[in-house]
């Protein structure tokens, strides 16, 4: 076990009430041309939980927010915590029936859905008809201050009262996984676990008071939500969203608002380097930190990072859903260090790599990589079978990837879980993927991999069989064009082919291995 977990607040709400304690008066949020400062927003998380009250919203219940980076997605979420109520975080990417799924199997009392976004209404692509739990769906963008001024002074009575009882165990959170099964999984996170977790790692990658953090990594992703405003609130930096990585946007908030730490994958800082190429002078002297991950990292850019965009803390890490950061680099670690490990435990953590026996590893020997202690989640929703098959009768949370823990206790990933692939910075498992052609009615049976690309690191490509009744007209484009209606973007294949069948071992099942390249 590496060190121990830091004196940190027991929930959200408390770190967010610290927060304003502590730095009052200094900015905690910016959002074009606006700032609050801790204290406001902190005032103004009590009111939405108010108007939560007034909605009829109780401690236990669950909310989900189906909206990008905004200053309300914030505000939603801390109002939700302070009444009690757990949030459900929705990938934007998801389409309708991907959400309403998930909203219904978290039995969801309220829905925050962004009135436009991407050329698409989110609120009216939810029908509460379907959702029997489903009070009400506010459109985020839109419709905030008027669902805020609902609350009253009796609710922000009953918000107190609230705010008082809860406590570091209760749920923060229900973030859905897919998992290998194909099936997304409700990950339980309490509040005591998400921000020490958090707290933990900010003091690793050296995120410090008065930083001004811009965070691209979506808010509905652990990086975004939890590594991102949550450690921000816990550290005393300053948020600034940002709602898609746009470069020119990037630069301007970067120059204008004195940005020093952002997170995300290697392109985001190869983008800043080609800036510094252009023809255009560039002020990226506030840069101080970089966080990086999901995607592997070249010690030349770690380099460049550090001598031409001047961040001398470049970190690299490792983690998932079900336990949050698992291990980080240091901010003093060299470039092959941050290039080739994802570091070393956490505080209050310990990790082995075991063989198929269980038997742990000595340093240098590939297994599977196992983690015990504080953050590993309480489990999943509703799912204590798939909860029973992750976390072992010693507190042992099965991560199903492979790594080699060196002689400092470094971790290095040498392979991923037998199927998922990062398409983008988001997981992808090919079992989800199938499930949903399944659905095709022409498709008989199908399997798919993950394929290089070159913008977005690997893509899916399904091997479809069709039905013999399926008819002419069914071709790879038209599949194409089906999925781009059933799945998220960056699930869909970009590429089918039709085969006459699958590869299979003697039990049947679909040897993979035979449809690589």
């Amino acid at each position: 076990m590496t060190g121990e977990t830091g004196n940190w607040p027991q929930t959200i709400p408390a770190a967010a009430r610290r927060a304003a304690e502590r730095w009052p008066d200094a900015p905690a949020l910016i959002e074009g041309k606006r700032s609050w400062t801790f204290a406001q927003v902190w005032a103004e998380a009590q009111s939405a939980a108010a108007a939560m009250v007034a909605s009829g919203l109780q401690s236990g219940d669950r909310v989900g927010i189906w909206a990008p980076n905004t200053r309300e997605w914030i505000l939603a979420a801390l109002g939700a915590q302070c009444v009690g109520a757990a949030i459900i975080p929705l990938n934007t990417r998801f389409t309708a029936s991907e959400a309403k799924d998930i909203l219904r199997r978290s039995s969801a009392r309220l829905l925050f859905a962004a009135g436009d976004f991407l050329g698409r209404d989110y609120s009216q692509e939810i029908d509460g008809n379907e959702l029997p739990s489903l009070i009400e769906t506010i459109r985020i963008d839109s419709e905030w201050s008027a669902f805020v001024a609902r609350g009253s002074e009796d609710d922000t009575s009953t918000v107190s009262a609230a705010i008082d009882t809860l406590s570091g165990s209760d749920i923060s959170d229900i973030m859905f996984t897919s998992g290998t099964t194909g099936k997304p999984k409700g990950v339980l996170t309490s509040h005591r676990q998400a921000v020490a977790t958090f707290g933990n790692w900010a003091e690793r990658v050296d995120l410090r008071e008065g930083d001004v953090y811009l965070i691209v990594n979506p808010f509905f992703h652990t990086f975004g939500y939890k590594a991102g405003w949550v450690a921000a609130l816990v550290r005393g930096a300053t948020i600034i969203p940002q709602q898609t990585f746009d470069v020119p946007q990037t630069v301007r908030l970067i120059e204008q608002h004195g940005v020093s730490f952002i997170p995300g994958p290697p392109t985001i800082y190869q983008s800043l380097l080609q800036e510094l190429a252009g023809g255009k002078p560039r002020d990226f002297s506030s840069l101080r930190v970089a966080v990086t991950g999901a995607a592997p990292v070249a010690p030349e850019l770690v380099r460049r990072m550090r001598s031409e965009l001047g961040m001398r803390g470049v970190v690299n890490g490792y983690g998932m859903t079900e336990c949050g950061a698992i291990s980080m680099t240091c901010k003093d670690d060299d470039a092959e260090t941050i290039a080739n490990t994802c570091g070393c435990p956490l505080p209050g953590l310990e990790v082995r790599c075991i063989d198929e026996a269980g038997r742990e590893l000595p340093p240098g020997e590939a297994g599977e990589i196992v983690v015990r202690g504080h953050s590993v989640m309480q489990g999943y929703l509703d799912d204590p079978e798939a909860t029973a098959e992750t976390i072992d009768a010693e507190g042992w949370l099965h991560t199903g990837d492979i790594g080699i823990l060196d002689e400092r206790g470094y971790l290095k990933i040498t392979d991923r879980k037998k199927d998922m692939f990062i398409c983008g910075g988001f997981n992808v498992y090919p079992a989800e993927v199938e499930r949903s052609l399944a659905e095709h009615p022409a498709i008989s049976a199908c399997a798919v991999i993950g394929i290089a690309d070159e913008r977005l690191g690997e893509v899916s490509k399904a091997f479809v069989v069709l039905r013999k009744d399926a008819g002419g007209d069914v071709d790879e484009a038209s599949i194409i064009a089906w999925a781009r209606k059933a799945m998220a973007n960056y699930k869909v294949p970009r590429e089918v082919e039709l085969v006459e069948d699958l590869p299979r071992n003697a039990a049947g099942k679909v040897v993979k291995a035979e449809l690589r390249p």
